[in-house]
């Protein structure tokens, strides 16, 4: 009864913001776990950061509101959001369970949590005037922030930071690729070079219009004697039919060497 004669005393404009955007907000959510493809979950699970972000300026929080669309949605969600696009997911991906029984676990986690904070918010009694953040942020939210983050909260704040970077430091350990065999130098790029290729191709295979009179993609190379240089020739003009005969060029090289 208290926390119902209490949110009646919310302004006019931030109620309709609230009956707007919370349902939009819970049904993205709800998407985001039913939805089949992992790039519309994470585009989803951006939708809701963003909703929260505008939950927190409209009560008086903008610092909060600006890190949460800068460095969740901005940073670290399309962080996410391009790796899923560019890895992607296979469908052919098995979705066998590694560990037998975990899914009904994190249900009955995930309901008992819901059912706590139910009860806890139920048995809420607010008997007091809603003071919001105005007062608190006399001097600017984001001094009054610190100050609560490095006084009452100072260690909370630390033992997160350790855990962020103990975090990071198993995810690079673990990322971390061990060569198996020995990186080639210089000089057994050399050797192999000549020692599995041609002497025709030792040096490099010829760039177009080599030994030709038109220095173009299109024209192939041609070799000391006039023929034509097949390893000069684009597999993709070719297939395309955009390689230009070369039969001219060769007349013209024959009628310009000294007989």
């Amino acid at each position: 009864m208290y926390l119902a004669l209490e949110l009646t005393k919310t302004s006019g404009p931030e109620a309709v913001l609230f009956w707007i955007l919370a349902p939009l907000t819970v049904l993205a959510a709800l998407s985001m776990l039913l939805v089949k493809k992992a790039v519309h979950s994470a585009i989803l699970l951006a939708a809701v950061m963003i909703s929260l972000a505008i939950f927190y300026i409209a009560q008086d929080a903008p610092f909060l509101g600006i890190v949460q669309i800068v460095v969740y949605t901005g940073a670290v969600m399309m962080l996410f959001l391009f790796i899923l696009m560019l890895v992607g997911v296979d469908s052919s991906d098995s979705l066998t369970e590694t560990i037998p029984g975990l899914r009904p676990i994190a249900i009955t986690a995930a309901l008992g949590f819901g059912g706590l904070l139910v009860s806890l918010l139920g048995r809420a009694t607010l008997d007091h005037d809603f003071a919001g953040l105005t007062a608190a942020n006399i001097d600017g939210n984001v001094p009054a922030l610190a100050q609560l983050l490095f006084s009452r909260y100072v260690w909370a704040f630390e033992v997160v930071s350790a855990l962020l970077i103990t975090a990071a430091l198993g995810a690079m350990v673990l990322a971390h690729n061990h060569r198996v065999v020995a990186r080639p130098t210089q000089r057994d790029r050399a050797v192999r070079r000549f020692r599995t290729g041609s002497l025709a191709t030792a040096a490099g295979l010829p760039g177009p219009g080599v030994y030709a009179l038109h220095n173009a993609v299109d024209v192939p190379a041609l070799l000391p004697d006039g023929s034509i240089a097949q390893a000069s020739i684009s597999a993709t003009l070719e297939a395309r039919g955009d390689v230009i005969d070369s039969a001219p060029f060769q007349l013209e090289k024959l009628e310009e060497e000294p007989k």
